[in-house]
């Protein structure tokens, strides 16, 4: 296998380290370290007294050991806590990864990749990406501090918000839609070295998702029966956009667990129109609704009347009595009743 392919390989699986329980290796270093340093005054002492080799050996090694080895040591000593790992370098190779808490030591001469993440501006309010050089962060009592992004990687499951999007749906007509997703990293490996800011990436494919899955269908279905809509089919589109953005951000070793639609709108410049097409086609239906049962209760009326033998009316008679009950029944207002004191005839 070339350098190249095994380089690709690596960076597409994470390499679990096992590392050294840091608290022992503290207590040794540190126990080492004191030892280096008596090592370094009795060796002053004997060449000062005594002369020799043996004392210049002594300076030597406590030296080397108290002000070089052990400081170095001292640098492999990490922390992590719960859904927390650290991904590792070593000379410009990957070297791996640590999981999980804990108190460890691995190989000092390793860099730990300190991701891009997102800051926020506190001038514009914007998010923008933070570089892996030094971050100048100012203080709310107006204090300059520099710093560096963690190199700690959060494990734990997040939540992504992005501005909402103006989107024409299936029919043309712009939507103010956006969504939440919730998110988590399940390869540090991939989320550090196949993607410049693992963040914004997902954020980007995010957005790209979303056009793709809303102009595949309507606002609402609008009377016509078993038409999805975006609307009325929230479930499904949910699990569509989860499934696309998923497929675009496996490269990053993301695994999005959820993505909902949070906001659905008509965009402002058509929200009118549409409210009175809604009201309109509400109208309608309700009138629909009220004619339908006030010609039952004409129907049920005329055949009682007929049954029971009340009273008999000619066609003319009947015409007259179906209208005014229509009337009745379907006016919007309450009708007037207006008494015959005389005959019918």
């Amino acid at each position: 296998m070339s350098e190249t392919k095994k380089e690709r390989a690596l960076q597409q699986e994470e390499i679990l380290l096992k590392p050294m329980n840091g608290m022992f290796m503290l207590i040794l270093n540190i126990l080492l370290t004191l030892a280096g340093l008596v090592a370094f005054v009795m060796g002053i002492i004997f060449a000062s007294r005594y002369g020799g080799g043996s004392g210049v050996a002594m300076i030597i090694i406590g030296s080397l050991y108290s002000f070089l080895i052990g400081p170095i040591l001292f640098a492999g000593l990490k922390v992590l806590k719960p859904n927390e790992a650290m991904v590792f370098t070593l000379f410009g190779k990957y070297y791996g990864v640590i999981k999980g808490e804990g108190f460890y030591f691995v190989n000092p001469f390793v860099t730990a990749v300190r991701p891009e993440v997102f800051t926020t501006s506190a001038a514009t309010g914007q998010v923008t990406s933070a570089q892996k050089s030094a971050a100048v962060t100012v203080s709310d009592a107006g204090s300059v501090s520099l710093g560096l992004p963690s190199p700690k990687i959060s494990l734990k499951a997040m939540t992504l918000n992005n501005d909402n999007q103006k989107i024409n749906d299936q029919l043309g007509n712009p939507v103010v839609i956006g969504i939440v997703v919730v998110w988590k990293i399940v390869n540090t490996t991939k989320a550090v070295f196949n993607v410049d800011n693992y963040k914004e990436f997902l954020s980007i494919q995010c957005d790209s998702a979303l056009r793709n899955i809303v102009r595949l269908y309507p606002y609402d279905s609008a009377g016509t029966d078993g038409e999805k809509s975006l609307q009325g089919s929230s479930l499904e589109i949910s699990e569509r956009l989860k499934e696309e953005i998923q497929a675009k951000v496996d490269i990053a070793g993301l695994e999005v667990i959820e993505a909902k639609i949070t906001h659905l709108a008509y965009s402002q410049e058509i929200a009118a129109a549409m409210l009175q097409r809604q009201q309109a086609s509400a109208i309608i239906d309700a009138k629909r609704l009220i004619v339908e049962g006030a010609v039952g209760m004409v129907e049920m009326a005329l055949t009682r009347l007929s049954e029971n033998d009340i009273v008999h009316l000619d066609e003319e008679r009947k015409a007259a009595m179906v209208s005014n009950l229509l009337v009745v029944l379907c006016g919007s207002k309450d009708a007037q009743p207006v008494v015959n004191s005389g005959s019918l005839y």
